[in-house]
């Protein structure tokens, strides 16, 4: 046996160790973690709504976006840059055959459900007999269907902000407050509204560090379409994106009033490795200029949604399509930061929770559709009424024509630790021994 003071120099060779290699040890440097909304708000711009350089989707944009002298992106705003987009609704006879191709590969795969297109009655998608819009099958999002995959709800305590429609003549003096305010935001920007407004785009997406997300080419009910032209809405948007950011292949995006079906859904996964945000409120500010609601009708919501539960959190759908849906916004400002909302962007708000991301030709294994669930929402979709559906007109600026408004896996964010500030495990462990060892000698 020893002897007591043997004993107790023994305990503390075991001991010590442990205690004073704790600020050695790395705090989980292998593994993902999800950014605390601090952390989040001071990532470099951009760091959450794209895909990494490695994404399968980057294949699909990165031969049609240079300069082929210089290997450069066209100046945003530029003729070079302009001449690059269609102008109108794009052609679905003249895609990039990357596009078809990756679109026919999902279809052979058996990664996109045979859904036939909805039709408009009476300003609804409409589906044929057999086709339940509310089961598992078709799962509408006009018909308030909650995909699983989908991003309906924020995390409790937080507020989602995003704003749909933009970049228009109005978006400069929301991006001005955003900034001014230190709010950062996701923009589920329409891809044609780009084009004509390259000024306003470059504000958000350069001088306000902003998220942007595919919010479609021109707008159109997505369930009424065939599933090349969905192949032509997104990868559009996604292109003119793609070029605009330097070569960012966009993560998520926003179907126009909140139309989608596991068709519609399973061509922005498997095809473009897209995710559908959606909201669980409506303001209903799209229809302040046509008289479908009011300034005093918006506050008395955004007072009863700010001032009651934060659980769960909230996705509000609000636009950037008029001077009085801005103003709406600024107004309701003030009782969001009263009653303890934390802002973030709705593009930042689902980092490290469950959801797909890289979906079929995308490399991954699920099938679509699988898990669809029919739990009816609280959200009010703007298309879900007669009278809502036929008045919500969204901004293309430049154009003639009239169009419409509205609605993870994740790349991860790893922890990193500060270059020099933690040794590796068995390094540490081993200066700590010596030291103690010396020590007691």
């Amino acid at each position: 046996m020893f002897p007591p003071s043997t004993r107790r120099l023994l305990a503390l060779a075991v001991a010590l160790p442990s205690l004073v290699c704790a600020g050695f040890v790395p705090l989980h440097d292998f593994h993902d973690h999800s950014p605390s909304p601090t952390i989040a708000k001071h990532l470099p711009p951009g760091t959450k709504w794209y895909h990494p350089r490695d994404h399968p989707a980057h294949r699909l944009f990165a031969r049609q976006a240079t300069n082929n002298s210089t290997g450069s992106f066209p100046s945003v705003g530029s003729p070079a840059w302009s001449a690059a987009y269609p102008t109108t609704t794009p052609d679905s006879s003249q895609l990039p055959q990357a596009w078809v191709n990756a679109l026919n590969e999902a279809v052979q795969a058996g990664k996109i459900p045979n859904i036939p297109p909805s039709t408009l009655v009476n300003g609804n998608p409409t589906y044929p007999s057999g086709y339940d819009p509310l089961g598992s099958q078709v799962c509408s999002g006009t018909y308030k269907c909650r995909n699983p995959d989908d991003i309906w709800d924020a995390p409790e305590g937080i507020l989602g902000s995003g704003f749909d429609d933009g970049p228009t003549e109005f978006s400069p003096t929301l991006y001005s407050f955003l900034k001014n305010n230190s709010v950062k935001a996701t923009h589920f920007m329409i891809g044609i509204n780009i084009l004509w407004n390259p000024t306003a785009f470059e504000q958000a997406y350069v001088t306000n560090g902003d998220d942007i997300a595919v919010h479609t080419y021109t707008h159109p009910y997505m369930t009424t379409l065939s599933n090349i032209d969905l192949v032509a809405q997104f990868g559009w948007t996604m292109q003119i994106l793609y070029d605009s950011t330097a070569g960012k292949v966009p993560r998520y995006w926003r179907p126009p009033y909140g139309d989608t079906d596991e068709r519609v859904r399973a061509i922005a996964l498997e095809v473009f490795g897209l995710t559908t945000i959606v909201w669980n409120q409506d303001t209903e500010d799209w229809s302040l200029t046509t008289g479908g609601t009011t300034m005093q009708a918006i506050n008395q919501s955004m007072t009863q949604w700010l001032t009651g539960t934060k659980s769960p959190g909230l996705i509000i759908l609000e636009h950037e399509l008029s001077a009085e849906s801005v103003q709406a916004y600024m107004d309701a400002y003030p009782v969001m930061i009263q009653n303890g909302w934390k802002l973030q962007s709705v593009s930042e708000i689902q980092d490290g929770q469950p959801f797909r991301s890289d979906g079929g030709i995308l490399d991954v294994n699920d099938s679509v559709g699988a898990t669809s669930s029919t739990t009816s929402s609280s959200a009010t979709s703007s298309s879900s009424s007669t009278s809502a559906s036929s008045s919500h007109p969204a901004s293309t600026t430049g154009t003639s024509s009239t169009l419409r408004s509205s609605a993870t896996g994740t790349v991860g964010a790893t922890h990193q630790s500060s270059a020099g500030s933690r040794w590796p495990i068995s390094s540490a462990l081993l200066a700590c021994v010596a030291g103690l060892f010396f020590t007691l000698a």
